[in-house]
């Protein structure tokens, strides 16, 4: 079904920094009384018929994008980058001992920062050691986060001859006068020469990450910018909205506010773009990803395999999410863990031999049946509650009920309420995380999450 032209901006406040809903609950519920050592209990009760996901946080760029939400390092030395790979390689062997034998990985993923700007010879090194530690499956994903303007064809062969078959290219936007807006200049003949390379060294499966909502941007500017995206034909594409929280991340206040486009300007920018990728022929899947028929995550949503995590959006269907390097988040069977946010204490904790973990969650039944309803709502834009709440054994009464949003949003037309079923209208999907919210029972108790936006 085409998404509708018509631009939908929802009667809530839109204006609030609502989580992306990654994961539930969300980091601002994470606490200290969930450490190292409890995170070494769950690893060493860590089943291991269950393949899992490893993801490594290299937290270090050239120059800071004014835009970023995301804590990294600004470093024009390899040896900074080189010295915190030995912590994280440290890190790899202190969590493979906490479990009795080497757990099977189905995929990888390296995440930054810019995880290419690292020495070919040291991502080398860094995969040789994955292998070592943990039995990679045959076919195990293995993806990259790629800015082009750094990406070199020495990476790009290490890439090849490691396996690597998915990466994610960091565009943003095409337009100069936005890009000198956000600091992060990188021309068209930039990307596509890192496309090139990445296709012609055997990484066939490329992602574009685009954003709307940023400064100096027009619905003009956004529909050049996905234009010129697809006629390079990713597989898929992310198209988020920025999120402007300068009291959270200081780059953000080199951003100038009175160039950032309001409320109905950026719900016309994210139709625009939406509708200009759809008529070319990709789906749209959940909130804010669209994929090529033939892609996973367009194969996942149709079989019903379609997840959320961390990372956003998954076809794969690894529950334990291992979390390497400073702030890398992960998940076992019992719930969330983060490691140490700045790289000072990460260093430490690591060079001491304990495990780097600083905060964490531990699941409630309830958080149980929320996280499963807020997912299958970010994923299909549905969700059965009646089947969640039976196959948890939980009131289904309490939850509803305890979700007062929904009487507002059903008011206004945003979702259907029918037997136990919740839907979302199709040309509402702008108002998903609203949606969303209404079943996350901490976001009222801390207003302060709002100006987060966190996962």
């Amino acid at each position: 079904m085409r998404a509708p032209s018509s631009i939908f901006v929802p009667n809530t406040n839109s204006g609030a920094q609502l989580p992306w809903y990654t994961i539930y609950p969300t980091i601002q519920e994470f606490s200290p009384e969930i450490g190292a050592h409890t995170y070494e209990q769950w690893l060493r009760s860590q089943g291991t018929d269950d393949a899992v996901s490893l993801y490594l946080h290299i937290p270090f760029c050239r120059s800071m994008c004014w835009y970023c939400g995301f804590p990294t390092s600004i470093t024009r030395r390899d040896t900074l980058i080189t010295d915190y790979l030995a912590m994280l390689r440290e890190e790899i062997r202190l969590v493979a001992e906490q479990v009795p034998q080497a757990l099977s990985v189905g995929d990888v993923h390296f995440g930054g920062g810019s995880p290419t700007i690292m020495p070919s010879a040291d991502f080398l090194s860094l995969m040789e050691l994955l292998r070592g530690r943990f039995a990679l499956e045959r076919g195990a994903t293995i993806a990259i986060e790629v800015d082009p303007r750094t990406f070199t064809t020495d990476m790009a062969e290490a890439l090849e001859r490691e396996g690597v078959n998915r990466a994610s290219v960091g565009v943003q936007s095409f337009d100069p006068v936005v890009q000198k807006a956000i600091n992060r200049i990188q021309s068209e003949a930039q990307v596509m020469t890192a496309v090139e390379n990445l296709r012609l060294y055997g990484v066939r499966r490329i992602n574009f990450d685009l954003m709307f909502g940023l400064p100096n941007q027009t619905v003009q500017s956004c529909l050049e910018s996905a234009m010129l995206a697809i006629a390079m034909r990713p597989d898929r594409l992310a198209v988020f909205g920025y999120s402007h929280v300068p009291s959270f991340r200081k780059n953000q206040r080199l951003i100038d506010t009175a160039a950032l486009p309001d409320i109905a300007a950026r719900a016309e920018q994210a139709s625009a773009m939406a509708d200009t990728l759809v008529a070319a022929g990709y789906l749209q899947i959940g909130l804010d990803h669209f994929a090529l028929p033939d892609d996973e995550l367009a194969i996942a949503q149709r079989a019903g395999r379609l997840r959320r995590n961390s990372l956003g959006y998954s076809a794969e269907t690894c529950p334990t999410v291992i979390g390497l390097g400073a702030s890398a988040i992960g998940r076992c069977g019992d719930g969330y863990v983060q490691n140490d946010l700045t790289q000072t204490c990460y260093n430490r904790h690591i060079a001491s031999g304990r495990l780097a973990t600083s905060r964490g969650y531990r699941l409630t039944t309830e958080d149980r049946v929320r996280a499963a309803i807020i997912e299958q709502l970010m994923c299909y834009l549905e969700a059965d509650i009646s089947a969640i709440c039976t196959a948890q054994g939980f009131d289904q009464t309490h939850l509803v009920s305890s979700a007062k949003q929904l009487e507002i949003l059903a008011e206004d037309g945003i979702v259907e309420f029918d037997n136990g079923l919740v839907r979302v209208r199709y040309e509402c999907r702008s108002a998903l995380r609203h949606v969303a919210a209404a079943f996350d029972a901490y976001l009222g108790r801390q207003p302060s999450r709002l100006a987060n936006g966190g996962p």
